[in-house]
């Protein structure tokens, strides 16, 4: 990361690749009212400098190893203006003409590149969709989460989905529990839901999702209620909806 002086507004370039970072820098040299505060190699250097610097405006790649560019949406806490920068993904391009401020194909052309600054200028200061409904919604028809990231201060997790155990709503929060740890995500469970596959994860209660691979067992407890009994011998409360999802997707699981 390469930190410059402040000016008018401060902008946030993120690609792996060095060459598109330079053709960005290049581009905006001649607009002196913005200064580049940070040029960042990948998704993790992005979630650091957007906390140290707070820019307004953030140029981000989406395809790059370790941490995409949805993964540094869910990360960034921030209702920053993102021109999204793409290789490919039409189905994404589509969510970012209307969800973000603008989208830039690679290779990036001169004209392009000023029609989105403009855009970008002209909702500087405006409302932003949140990162955690501009990620869901850029997701493409059918494409579930892979993986989990998890923030916590400087410390990023990254949570496969497949090891995930269940989650639980905790307000504004979801608890992740994953091999014997839980770890706190700042996002509601509904929306945790929407980007899981319901063949795999159910709502079984309006505070938890379970991981179906984890069910061992439902037993009654009390008069209408059951427990969901986790291979780890976790228990679980059941809901009558949730009780009826769950024996949908377990009747049809072939028994092992």
């Amino acid at each position: 990361m390469s930190p410059a002086r402040d000016k008018k507004w401060k902008a946030i370039i993120v690609d792996d690749e060095e060459l598109a970072r330079h053709v960005i820098r290049e581009f905006l040299e001649p607009h002196s009212e913005i200064a580049i505060a940070a040029e960042c190699a990948n998704g993790m250097e992005a979630a650091k400098a957007v906390a140290q610097y707070q820019p307004d405006l953030i140029f981000l790649d989406v395809q790059m190893p370790k941490l995409t560019g949805f993964d540094v949406l869910e990360l960034i806490g921030t209702e920053t203006p993102v021109i999204f920068v793409t290789a490919y993904d039409q189905y994404a391009m589509r969510a970012f003409e209307v969800h973000a401020v603008d989208y830039l194909l690679k290779p990036i052309g001169r004209e392009r590149f000023e029609a989105a600054l403009e855009r970008a200028k002209s909702r500087l200061g405006a409302k932003m969709p949140s990162p955690h409904d501009l990620a869901a919604t850029a997701r493409p028809p059918q494409q579930f989460l892979e993986r989990l990231v998890v923030k916590d201060g400087t410390k990023i997790t990254l949570i496969p989905v497949a090891k995930l155990d269940y989650a639980e709503a905790q307000d504004d929060y979801v608890a992740l529990a994953t091999q014997g740890k839980k770890h706190l995500k700042q996002q509601t469970i509904a929306g945790l839901e929407a980007g899981l596959n319901p063949d795999c994860f159910v709502r079984i209660h309006r505070s938890y999702i379970v991981n179906l691979e984890r069910v061992a067992r439902i037993e009654p407890y009390g008069k209408d209620n059951r427990l969901a009994i986790l291979t780890d011998g976790t228990r679980l409360p059941v809901s009558r909806a949730g009780y009826a999802r769950l024996k949908v997707l377990l009747d049809e699981r072939p028994s092992r």
